[in-house]
């Protein structure tokens, strides 16, 4: 998909020269167009009958992509020496999947020589807010592999997840270009239950996993039953000077329950079997379609504890009201309440274009201030059977993402957009007591 930028020479430079839109060879460039969208009158949300799996697949990279099994994991607090992936503008975070379309030779030649090893490298996360080089980052691990050639110029395509942690220590340049970075890998702290120290052991027969809830239940039963969980884990809580309430705040289960109901207010359907039972993992994969700015991003990625950081992005859900243009700051662009998940991934999740840009993009029901620039296209759609429009805000003209539309009558939702993340700032007001515009900003640290 092509990503183009209007609003002056300000976003040459922003926009990383990915401003071709690729057109077919029967049209002229003089049918280039400006509309704006006036989708935001329509009430009612539409029922979906899309296939989730389509756009997990990245089906649009080929479907001959050689496949790689096992995994690479490196030992906790270990030092390591991996290759640094040049040019990308992701920050991600361990679950994530990444797919890449690489064309320089010399990245070309590094990922050659990162299937002949163990197939991983180093993604730093870089900051608007932080310094220039970046402190810390995840490794990534290639899982699905193809090169072609294509008028003369050699392309790999890949599909890579994160896979840990890491603080740089030290960044170095080859003699052929390539940065190598001697990084640590950050361990991930397993906080213990806070009542073990007083809880009886022959009462332990008598505790409820909440994997032992049962399945397909309703609201009510759902909360009847967590209610029955809570009682029973905390009861011995009375033998403490604290209340229950205080050690559930820091209890894993009750966080990921309190999170899926937050989540479940964002998007209606998500379906809570596509979500990791693990703390860990779920406390990332949440983080990895939080529609939040590189800086909120990044603290959560400092974060060692699956406990803290559910805690965070709980703040963050609750807080955060709607999304803005992060360009011009006060143009609301969607509601919260308009996400919803058209992938097995979740709301968001990264996709590549033609030109190797990866863009985060997060769906939604309706977007406002947006116009729609040129025609519409289904080359190289994320979303097979719907055809894409580029979008910019309508007050600064900066790239927001596209609006995508069925191509068959049949497929629900009819129209949705897709929003980039790099472009969007989460608007979270100041509580009371807050101190200048940066407190609403450092999230339960």
């Amino acid at each position: 998909m092509a990503d183009e930028r209007g609003g002056g020479d300000n976003n040459i430079n922003d926009n990383m020269g990915n401003q071709l839109q690729l057109l077919p060879e029967n049209e002229e460039e003089e049918d280039y167009m400006e509309t704006e969208d006036r989708d935001s009158e329509d009430t009612e949300k539409p029922s979906i009958n899309f296939d989730p799996s389509l756009p997990t697949s990245h089906a649009y990279l080929g479907s001959d992509m050689e496949e790689f099994h096992g995994r690479t994991v490196h030992d906790d607090d270990s030092c390591q020496t991996i290759p640094v992936l040049p040019h990308t503008a992701v920050m991600l975070v361990p679950g994530q999947t990444l797919p890449l379309q690489l064309f320089r030779p010399q990245e070309v030649s590094m990922m050659r020589s990162i299937i002949q090893k163990d197939r991983t490298f180093a993604v730093l996360a870089h900051s608007d807010t932080s310094e220039p080089e970046a402190e810390f980052g995840t490794t990534a691990e290639i899982y699905a592999y193809r090169e072609e050639q294509e008028y003369g110029i050699e392309t790999v395509k890949v599909k890579a997840i994160g896979r840990q942690r890491f603080k740089v220590h030290e960044i170095r340049t080859q003699a052929d270009g390539i940065r190598q970075a001697k990084v640590q890998i950050l361990p991930e702290r397993i906080l213990p239950d806070p009542l073990t120290a007083v809880q009886l052991t022959p009462l332990s027969r008598l505790h409820m996993h909440p994997s032992a809830r049962p399945p397909a239940q309703s609201c009510k039963q759902s909360q009847s039953w967590w209610d029955r969980y809570r009682q029973r884990k905390f009861h011995c809580a009375s033998l403490t000077p604290w209340p229950p309430w205080v050690y559930a705040l820091y209890d894993s289960e009750s966080l990921m329950n309190r999170v899926k109901k937050q989540l479940h207010e964002w998007d209606e359907n998500l379906k809570d079997d596509s979500l990791p039972t693990n703390a860990v993992d779920f406390s990332y994969r949440v983080a990895a379609f939080l529609p939040i700015d590189d800086a909120l991003r990044l603290q959560l990625l400092k974060i060692g504890s699956a406990i803290q950081r559910l805690r965070c992005e709980l703040d963050i859900m609750d807080r955060c009201t709607s999304l803005c243009c992060k360009q011009c700051q006060d143009t609301e662009i969607t509601a919260k309440n308009e996400i919803f998940s058209l992938s097995l991934y979740g709301p968001m999740a990264a996709y590549v274009n033609p030109h190797g840009y990866v863009h985060e993009t997060l769906t939604v029901y309706k977007a406002s201030n947006l116009n729609l620039v040129g025609r519409t296209s289904t080359l190289h759609s994320w979303f097979p059977g719907y055809a894409w429009t580029i979008a910019q805000c309508r007050t600064c003209g900066s790239h927001m993402g596209w609006k995508f539309t069925a191509t068959k009558k049949d497929l629900s939702p009819a129209r949705f957009w897709g929003l980039t993340r790099s472009a969007m700032l989460p608007r979270i007001p100041q509580t009371e007591g807050e101190e200048g515009a940066e407190g609403s900003r450092l999230l339960c640290l």
